[in-house]
């Protein structure tokens, strides 16, 4: 017959605790790398993550329409608002911008406005894109698509004229007021 020790049991409870322990700290030195392994299923999908966009988007025309001497107020005006003006250099107004995309290199630009006084003195800018350019760069879906020509004939015209005409509904006569009568809000 076996009779069991009075110290077996603190015995295998240790044991089972210590290995629990090595175990769970094992597991922290590869969690970062099963997290990562998990969120993109084996590296073969990642999840969605949406555009960011901060600043301000400054184009080439707009800086082109920039003119030494101009007033901040007309500068505002095609500019927008500076996205950092500070009260340590009042005379000068940093334009900002950044475009994160998923799966794309992140687009930043800079473009510094140096007044004297009230007046525009110089521009100082990274390489701009023109308006068309950063539209373009944002629309990824239609890379290649043709865009249809928004025309129609005189006699296009005319077919959906009278095509509308006839689909147009009978027009209904308005429900009468009601037959109620209140009495008036404020006594005079």
């Amino acid at each position: 017959m076996f009779i069991p020790s009075p110290l077996r049991p603190r015995t295998v409870g240790a044991t089972v605790l210590a290995v629990s322990a090595l175990l769970a700290l094992s597991a922290c030195s590869s969690a970062g790398k099963v997290g990562e392994t998990v969120s993109s299923l084996g590296g073969m999908l990642t999840p969605y993550q949406s555009d960011v966009l901060q600043g301000n988007v400054v184009t080439r025309e707009q800086v082109q329409a920039l003119q030494t001497g101009m007033p901040r107020e007309q500068v505002r005006n095609i500019l927008g608002t500076p996205l950092l003006a500070s009260a340590f250099h009042a005379d000068r107004w940093d334009y900002v911008f950044s475009f994160r995309r998923q799966g794309q290199p992140v687009q930043q630009r800079k473009v510094t406005l140096f007044f004297k006084r009230d007046a525009l003195e110089r521009v100082q800018a990274d390489d701009l894109p023109s308006e068309q350019e950063f539209v373009s760069s944002l629309d990824v879906r239609r890379k290649g698509a043709k865009v249809p020509p928004l025309v129609a004939t005189e006699a296009e015209l005319k077919a959906f004229a009278e095509k509308n005409r006839a689909a147009e509904p009978e027009k209904t006569v308005p429900a009468a007021a009601p037959a109620a009568s209140y009495p008036p809000l404020e006594s005079r």
